[in-house]
């Protein structure tokens, strides 16, 4: 098996862009952006959650088991995910008794 050797340089360009990408997180959170924020926080979340996975976890470099393996987790947290807010967009929402 051979190995890939990833320049030390892409590393460093990888975590300046986590880092980019958490300044811009901040700076979103102080933004009203109404029902906004939480889409553009989580497109954040993924790209940085991306670049780790396909950068730190060497998936880029690695055999295409190993990237079928990486997109079915993905798909599977997507549909668990998907599960949970039909449950939590579906629930009748009753007042707090004695408020």
């Amino acid at each position: 098996m051979s190995v890939h050797v990833v320049p030390v340089r892409i590393y460093f360009a990888v975590f300046g862009s986590l880092m980019v990408l958490t300044a811009i997180t901040v700076a979103v959170a102080y933004l009203d952006l109404g029902p906004l924020n939480a889409i553009v926080a989580l497109v954040i979340a993924v790209s940085k959650a991306t670049l780790v996975i396909l950068y730190f976890m060497h998936v880029r470099y690695s055999p295409s088991l190993t990237k079928l393996v990486v997109a079915g987790s993905f798909l599977w947290l997507l549909f668990l995910l998907g599960i949970t807010m039909t449950d939590y967009l579906s629930r009748d929402w009753l007042p707090i008794p004695g408020r």
